[in-house]
């Protein structure tokens, strides 16, 4: 049967842990905010000339740069039906890419104000605020109080959480998918039938869930001697996994139909890769994405390729042995861990990973549970201090700083 929160018998709880989690989320996530919108306007101030939002910017041009322009594109001029090519004859970068979901509703709520950019930070902010109390509702499915509340404030506080103030579906992803795990964790697998097409047209990575839907069904099934697993769920697994993956392919289906190309989607995502290999081919291989960086990047940095590749396996090793046997993330529960790992796993077969690949590992961020379980208050305030070193750096380099090729976030 599916858990229900910790109910332990504890005394009367008192003044913050009494208030309504929503009240105490709100408090952290708007103080977070704070602390970002400083950083923010600090970084526009001293900005490089050099950089991507020049020596006059602001934190509205900081909020509009970057991909923000394509969501913006999308909602002016939607996608083209003729994909635009390079020089030399490749297809070139194009809004494609953007899921339209983002794009749009930034565009709806804009249009009070005349402005999508407006819309789009509000999108950002409030899904951003929703995503941070789901995520505690997600974690006191196992966790204490303390550990959850602690989560959310690593989570809101966290490296890339300016990505709650900025044009990007990010936030809006993290919504979807937070309340997709919850539901799981819950067993209450009707209300994934809407939040599944959501997540697919908000941003890449819901095929990732569809593999987590598969794992979470063979788990499921091993355990059934401990954990009854009824016919009913079985049929909801399994439709909300074939549902999962089609929604995840449907984008590929849709531009191939509009521009007369069936493999529009996937070559306008390999033309962000000439940006750091030229040669990075027309047809993508899964997987080939980590094996070049691997190369590329060790290259770099005056080692042998051949370092890069034993990198990347101990990479991938650590990762699962961190998944399979460290105690606080085994305390997570199998819901988590599973996304976790179905992720990882999806990103290692699609992405080609350069400097955005920080702000693409933000989904597996319910991980921050396991983070905040030490009940150590110098730990949890160096993790605190850690996140705002950390997120004072990204915004710096990624906004302020001159452009480089390793400063796109």
């Amino acid at each position: 049967m599916a858990r229900e929160p910790l109910t332990t018998a504890v005394p009367a709880r008192r003044g913050w842990t009494a208030a309504p989690a929503a009240v105490r989320v709100a408090v952290i996530y708007l103080a977070a905010r704070v602390v970002t919108t400083a950083f923010l306007f600090v970084v526009a101030t001293i900005a490089s000339p050099a950089s991507r939002i020049g020596a006059d910017g602001s934190i509205g041009s900081i909020a509009l740069a970057w991909d923000a322009q394509w969501y913006w594109f999308v909602a002016l001029n939607g996608y083209p039906n003729e994909l635009p090519l390079t020089d030399s004859g490749a297809v070139a970068e194009n809004g494609w890419a953007f899921m339209p979901l983002y794009a749009h509703l930034a565009a709806l709520v804009g249009l009070p104000f005349g402005a999508w950019g407006v819309g789009a930070v509000i999108v950002s902010l409030v899904a951003g605020y929703l995503a941070s109390l789901v995520l505690y509702r997600l974690l006191r499915e196992r966790q204490d109080i303390g550990t959850a509340t602690w989560a959310v404030v690593f989570f809101a506080a966290g490296p890339l959480s300016a990505l709650f103030q900025v044009g990007y579906a990010e936030s809006l992803f993290l919504l979807w998918l937070f309340l997709a795990l919850w539901c799981v964790s819950r067993r209450r697998f009707g209300w994934l039938y809407l939040l599944i097409p959501l997540m697919g047209y908000t941003r890449p990575g819901v095929l990732a869930f569809a593999l987590f839907l598969g794992l979470y069904g063979i788990a499921r099934w091993v355990t059934r001697a401990r954990d009854p697993l009824r016919a009913v769920e079985i049929v909801h697994i399994v439709a909300l996994g074939a549902l999962a993956t089609i929604v995840g392919f449907s984008w590929q289906v849709i531009a191939g139909i509009a521009t007369g190309d069936p493999g529009a989607y996937l070559a306008t995502e390999l033309a962000w890769r000439r940006n750091w290999i030229g040669d990075a081919g027309s047809h993508f291989i899964p997987f080939e994405g980590f094996v070049l960086a691997a190369g590329f990047w060790f290259g770099q940095w005056g080692m042998p390729a051949v370092v890069g590749y034993v990198a990347l396996a101990l990479a991938v090793v650590g990762a699962a042995a961190v998944l399979l046997f460290e105690p606080h993330v085994r305390r997570l529960g199998v819901e988590i861990r599973l996304w976790v790992a179905s992720y990882l796993v999806y990103l290692l077969a699609v992405f080609f990973p350069q400097s955005s690949l920080f702000r693409l590992l933000v989904p597996i961020s319910p991980a921050w549970g396991a983070v905040a379980m030490p009940r150590s208050t110098p730990w949890r305030v160096g993790v605190l201090v850690a996140c705002l070193v950390a997120q004072w750096f990204w915004i710096l380099n990624m906004y302020g700083l001159e452009q480089t090729f390793w400063r796109i976030p």
